[in-house]
């Protein structure tokens, strides 16, 4: 894939190797651009507790509000009631109402470390698509929504013609959720201004019938957008143990079981894993590499440092400083060469390229002028130049 998202979020998505596949990249980038986009991943009630293979869709949220966007966690207390056939030899074992909400108060518990929830125009919402599937009138439903779907084209799909092909019964029952999920997409866009539908690549074919029931029906352009299906280097399903399913919940699954199936983690998904499930993990790499050569004490300092720069917008008190004596300040100093004498900058033409680009900074604010020049007045504070995202430098009085 060629192609160089402008977004944030699309940028991380492929960085760090979420992307499947997607109904239309640079729509979707350029929607991404543009301000606040919602997005929603459904997760069914199977269980009190989702396992460690939906952590990569979490993640996908968390990534989607970092980067500005508004998560919308989709709880199925409707589509549970059926059962996703999708890739499954036989149907799901029936659940009743009171199992269905015991596990979706079961499943909430583990969001909230991810995702920040709330009433703010990026704040997460968590909603259960009971409130409009299980008052559905069925001869309306069908009349209104039925008929925007090709049975032909519903057979054609992997994840049912799979099953068919291998001559297993496919319910009625169960050819209904693949509606039933493109009709939440519907309701959300109408509900809460929903762009894009998020989830694993086995959901591809849900995806895209949602994207093109809402389209028709609503006439605006939505997305779809699927993750890699994680499995391990040597071929297992991501979340499966010998003892087990890893679950995210502690009751079911404790801390130190939890942290003993990461350490186990085999050298070959090592690298793979922490792009995906770690925000800090050139952090984590910074931080053990300098620990290693100066000690922890330098490389605690050089992580707060860093923190107050990057973070907090602040000066930090260990970065690369250039001292300025009151002489050669008397009829001052160019910004040019505050650049190079910082080392941000290679040249003079360096400097003057990265003004004109928009990349140089002094105080957090934008320089444009290459004429610009520096007294003792100016240096009451430290001067804090910046180049580009992540390369600082102070400038003070001798």
């Amino acid at each position: 894939m060629n192609y160089h998202p402008k977004s944030d979020f699309m940028r991380v998505m492929f960085e760090r190797g979420f992307v499947a596949d997607c109904t239309d990249y640079q729509a979707l980038d350029e929607a991404l651009v543009k301000g606040v986009l919602p997005a929603y991943i459904g997760f069914d009630a199977t269980a009190t507790s989702l396992h460690v293979g939906s952590l990569i869709q979490i993640m996908m949220l968390r990534w989607l509000q970092t980067c500005g966007g508004k998560p919308i966690v989709l709880m199925g207390g409707g589509t549970t009631k059926i059962g996703d056939p999708s890739f499954r030899a036989e149907e799901r074992p029936l659940l009743t109402d009171a199992q269905i909400s015991a596990n979706i108060e079961g499943i909430k518990q583990a969001f909230s470390a991810y995702v920040q929830f709330g009433d703010g125009p990026t704040d997460a919402v968590m909603v259960d698509n009971a409130e409009w599937l299980d008052a559905l009138n069925y001869i309306g439903f069908l009349r209104d929504i039925g008929r925007h779907f090709s049975v032909n084209r519903m057979l054609s799909f992997d994840s049912v013609k799979s099953r068919l092909d291998r001559e297993q019964s496919l319910s009625f029952l169960e050819f209904n959720y693949m509606i039933l999920q493109a009709y939440d997409f519907l309701e959300l866009h109408r509900r809460h201004g929903c762009l894009l539908q998020m989830g694993g690549s086995d959901q591809w074919g849900n995806i895209v019938n949602g994207v093109d029931l809402t389209r028709r029906v609503i006439g605006g352009e939505v997305f779809g957008l699927t993750s890699q299906l994680l499995t391990t280097s040597d071929g297992r399903k991501m979340g499966k143990t010998a003892g087990g399913a890893v679950w995210l919940n502690a009751d079911r699954f404790s801390p130190y079981e939890f942290w003993q199936y990461w350490r186990n983690t085999t050298d070959a998904d090592v690298g793979r894993f922490l792009k995906l499930y770690i925000n800090r993990a050139k952090i984590v790499l910074a931080t053990a590499v300098t620990t290693l050569l100066h000690g922890a004490e330098a490389a605690a300092a050089a992580e707060a440092t860093a923190r107050d720069v990057f973070e907090k917008g602040g000066i930090g008190e260990d970065l690369p400083t250039v001292t300025l004596e009151p002489a050669e300040l008397a009829e001052g100093v160019g910004i040019v060469q505050l650049f190079v004498r910082a080392g941000l900058a290679a040249s003079g033409k360096d400097a003057k390229r990265l003004i004109a680009e928009g990349g140089a900074k002094v105080n957090d604010e934008i320089v444009t002028d290459t004429a610009l020049r520096y007294g003792a007045g100016h240096l009451a504070e430290p001067l804090k130049l910046t180049a580009g995202k992540k390369r600082h430098a102070l400038v003070v009085l001798g």
